[in-house]
C-alpha cells in the first residue's frame, strides 16, 4: 500500500510548519490502525519541540491530540473495526511494571515512545514526496495530517454521536487536567482544589472539580482566562494579588486540600504550598527547566508535592468518564476550542503562545472556526 496525503511538517527547530504532501509506504502492521483525522488539537508539548534541539527528531509530523476514524486494521487483536470513532492518546509499551501496574503514563518507554522518535518496527515507512525519512511517530500519532498509522493500544473507541472533531485534546491536555482532580487527587463533594493557570490543563481540571462538587479557586494572570474559569465555576484570582496565600485560604475555609500547578512558576508553587492545608498535595503537571528554590516552611506539617504525568490516567478509562460528563452537560470542553483547517496551522502556533485562545484545534479538511 501506497498512500500520499497532506500533513503539516515541522523540519527545523525555528521554522514554521509547512504543510506538504507525505507519504505512507505500508499498510498497518499487526496491532496497528490507520485512521482518517477528523481534528487534532494542538498543545504545548507540540510547540516545546522548537526548545529540544537534539531531543526530539526532525523532520516530523507532530500531533499527538488527534481523534478519526478508523479506516484500516492490521492484524485480529486490534479490538477495533473499520468504521470506529477513536480519540488518540499517548502511546505506552503494554508490559513493563508500570502498564501491567494501570499505570501507562509511567511506562518504562513514555520517553523513547513518545518523544524521542517512536517505535522503531517499520520506521522507513513515513517519508516525504522527495522520499526523506520522517521521524517515524510523534506520541504514537503525528496526527497533524489527514491520517494517522497509530497502534491500537493508543485508540479508545467513542459514541459515534460524539463530535469527533472537538473529541482529540480529551486524549492529553484535557486528559491531564481532569485526570489529576479525579485519579492524582481522588477529588470529591466538598474538597478545596486551588488550580494555577487558566489554560487548557488548568480550566479541564476547573471543570472536573465542578462535576465532582469541590470548591474550586482558579490563579491566572489574564483576567479572560479568570473570567471563563468562573464561568465553569471556580473563584477567580489575580496571580498578583496581594497576600495570594491567604486570600485563597479564605476562599477555601482554611486552605485548599489539593492544588494543581499549570505554570511552572517557582512564585507561584511557593504561594501555593503556603495556601495549603496540612497533610495538603500539590501536583506539577509542568515541566521545570530550572530548579526550583522552595522556601522555608513551604513542605511543613504533611504538605507534600509531586509531578503528575498525563493525569495518572488510563485512557480506556477516563475518555469515556469524560465524554459521558460532556453529554451530561458538566464537563463544557468545546467551551475552550476554537478550530483552524490545518493550513492555518502557524496561525493556530502565533494564537496559542499570544494566549488568544485556550485550545486550537486542527481540522485537516473544512475551514474551521
Amino acid at each position: 500500500m501506497t498512500k500520499r496525503f497532506g500533513a503539516a511538517v515541522l523540519r527545523s527547530y525555528e521554522s514554521p510548519f509547512a504543510v506538504e504532501e507525505v507519504i505512507l509506504n505500508a499498510g498497518p502492521a499487526d496491532g496497528e490502525i490507520l485512521v482518517r483525522i477528523a481534528g487534532c488539537g494542538m498543545c504545548r508539548t507540540d510547540l516545546a519541540v522548537r526548545g529540544s534541539a537534539g531531543r526530539s527528531p526532525l523532520p516530523a509530523v507532530l500531533g499527538h491530540e488527534g481523534a478519526g476514524v478508523v479506516v484500516e486494521t492490521g492484524g485480529p487483536d486490534t479490538r477495533l473495526s473499520v468504521g470506529d470513532h477513536v480519540v488518540l492518546s499517548f502511546d505506552s509499551c503494554g508490559h513493563c511494571r508500570s502498564c501491567l501496574g494501570a499505570a501507562p503514563a509511567y511506562c518504562d518507554s513514555f520517553a523513547s515512545l513518545n518523544l524521542f522518535g517512536g517505535r522503531t518496527e517499520n520506521t522507513a515507512r513515513f517519508t516525504d514526496a522527495g522520499g526523506v525519512a520522517l521521524a517515524p511517530r510523534w506520541f504514537g500519532q503525528s496526527s497533524f495530517a489527514e491520517y494517522a498509522m497509530v497502534p491500537a493500544r493508543n485508540a479508545v473507541r467513542v459514541d459515534s454521536s460524539l463530535p469527533v472533531e472537538l473529541l482529540g485534546p480529551l486524549g492529553c491536555g484535557f486528559l491531564t487536567g481532569a485526570g489529576a482532580v479525579f485519579n492524582s487527587f481522588g477529588t470529591g463533594p466538598g474538597d478545596t482544589i486551588a488550580v494555577f493557570g487558566a489554560g487548557a490543563v488548568g480550566l479541564a481540571a476547573v471543570m472536573a472539580a465542578t462535576a465532582a462538587g469541590a470548591v474550586t479557586v482558579a490563579v491566572d494572570r489574564h483576567p479572560e482566562r479568570l473570567a471563563l474559569a468562573e464561568r465553569l465555576g471556580a473563584s477567580p484570582l489575580h496571580a498578583a494579588s496581594a497576600g495570594l496565600p491567604e486570600r485563597i485560604r479564605q476562599l477555601t475555609d482554611g486552605g485548599p486540600q489539593y492544588a494543581l500547578d499549570t505554570t511552572g512558576s517557582a512564585q507561584l508553587i511557593n504561594d501555593a504550598l503556603r495556601a495549603l492545608r496540612p497533610t495538603g498535595h500539590l501536583g506539577l503537571v509542568a515541566r521545570l527547566h530550572t530548579a526550583l528554590p522552595l522556601e522555608p516552611g513551604t513542605l511543613d506539617r504533611g504538605r507534600r508535592i509531586s509531578h503528575i504525568c498525563e493525569g495518572d490516567a488510563v485512557p480506556g478509562l477516563l475518555i469515556p468518564r469524560l465524554t459521558g460528563l460532556w453529554q451530561a452537560g458538566r464537563f463544557p470542553f468545546d467551551q475552550l476550542i476554537r478550530t483552524y483547517p490545518l493550513a492555518d496551522i502557524n496561525e493556530a502556533e502565533r494564537d496559542c503562545d499570544a494566549g488568544r485562545v485556550v485550545k486550537p484545534v486542527l481540522i485537516p479538511a473544512g475551514r474551521g472556526r
